[in-house]
């Protein structure tokens, strides 16, 4: 699944998106983090497959749930 998320410097920074597209993975959570539902995203982009929207959800449940949380005290 992740062969269909890709990173290139040439496309929007490097950020992470959906291999043929220009859709990076944080505008599609933004999408669905606003409220459209996963069908009015496919319908608002027809570029974007049902497998590259899945590819893009578990791309960014993946990096999130590697996250490392480090208590740091700071001296008062």
């Amino acid at each position: 699944m992740d062969e269909l998320i890709t990173s290139d410097p040439e496309v929007l920074g490097g950020k992470p998106c959906v291999a043929g597209t220009r859709l990076a993975v944080a505008f599609i959570l933004e999408l669905l983090a606003g409220g459209a539902s996963r069908e009015e995203v496919l319908e608002a982009y027809p570029q974007l497959t049902e497998e590259g929207l899945a590819a893009a959800l578990h791309y960014a449940a993946e990096r999130v749930g590697a996250e490392v949380v480090w208590e740091r005290k700071v001296p008062a």
